[in-house]
């Protein structure tokens, strides 16, 4: 009998194993077969670099993850505006990447330092800022406020048109310029004594051609993407911003995916960040001669006498955690 009883426990215990082990592979099946959709969305046309990366982003996160993503993209504001995007990303309802930087500052007031007019003074000061300690810090807000950096893709300097030549600040006097969503840009522009109106990117040629503003302000390859050369004469060389954007992934979404496929994103990210950078380069050494091409006239200025006055509108302006990171970002300058 208790050889029996013996045999009858341990049989029972290899049957509980083999049971437990079985429905462990298959939980583990289930997990590792699981689907997931991510949804891209820019502002930009199909002929930008920006959606070629995204593009390249997608064969990159399909391809490694087995097919166990689907990436999809969305060009031309299609799902709404930029805020709209970081919305539905921050509440994972239906948006899951954008391109993105000062907008976030309607979460976090520190990443409104992306759009401070002429704080960054070279494309070396530019990536020490990117590559150092201070993208560290911007990267953290970012994630304590709900999003996740993937990568950067470098713009080139902001410049404003318009259909009348403008030489010094006094020309900008009542000036009806289009911006950002960006308290710091209204800022700039309104101590150069322009009217900045903020509006969504998708409603500047429109505004332009039916004469609600005079003009607005981008990188070249921004003016190309909105064919502002069809509506403005003259593109005036203030460079008052170098930035970025970042590829911006709403954290939520991030979290939900295993960590396997979190690394395929991550390192998609960071694939697709040099695949844009390598356009971007070949294109901002064209777009010069190509807006010329179009039509469009340079205007070069003396930048001093409008970094002079943007910088002491925007000043006044800072709170003390902006005023905080903005030092940190002149400190970052490799030629102080």
């Amino acid at each position: 009998m208790t050889i029996f009883l013996a045999t009858l426990l341990t049989s029972g215990i290899f049957v509980g194993c083999s049971q437990e082990a079985s429905s462990g592979s298959t939980a583990e099946n289930t997990a590792s077969d699981e689907k997931y959709e991510i949804v891209v969305t820019h502002i930009v046309d199909e002929n930008h670099t920006w959606h070629k990366a995204a593009l390249k982003f997608e064969e990159i996160v399909e391809a490694n993850s087995d097919g166990r993503i689907d990436v999809v993209v969305y060009p031309n504001s299609s799902l709404g505006t930029e805020l709209d995007a970081l919305q539905a990303m921050l509440t994972n309802t239906g948006i899951d990447i954008t391109f993105t930087a000062e907008s976030m500052q309607t979460y976090a007031e520190e990443l409104g330092l992306i759009g401070m007019p002429y704080a960054i003074t070279s494309n070396e000061h530019l990536m020490a800022v990117l590559d150092g300690e201070v993208g560290d810090e911007i990267e953290n807000i970012m994630i304590d406020t709900g999003f996740r950096s993937l990568g950067y893709f470098v713009r080139g300097p902001r410049n404003v048109t318009a259909n009348e030549p403008i030489n010094t600040p006094d020309d900008l006097q009542g000036f009806i310029i289009r911006t950002p969503q960006s308290p710091m840009t209204v800022a700039a522009f309104e101590a150069m004594g322009a009217k900045p109106t903020p509006m969504a990117f998708g409603e500047v040629f429109t505004s332009l051609q039916n004469n609600v503003i005079d003009g607005q302000e981008n990188p070249l390859a921004m003016i190309k993407s909105g064919a502002f050369f069809e509506v403005q004469d003259y593109i005036i060389e203030t460079e008052h911003l170098r930035s970025w954007v970042y590829i911006a992934m709403g954290e939520q979404k991030f979290q939900s995916l295993p960590e396997d496929l979190k690394q395929v994103v991550l390192d998609a990210g960071a694939e697709a960040q040099a695949y844009e950078h390598e356009l971007f380069l070949v294109e901002e050494n064209s777009l010069r001669d190509e807006m010329i091409a179009n039509g469009m006239e340079f205007v070069e200025v003396d930048q001093s006498l409008f970094a002079e006055k943007a910088i002491a509108g925007v000043e006044e302006i800072l709170t003390e955690n902006q005023q905080a990171l903005y030092e940190k970002i002149k400190a970052a300058n490799p030629a102080n």
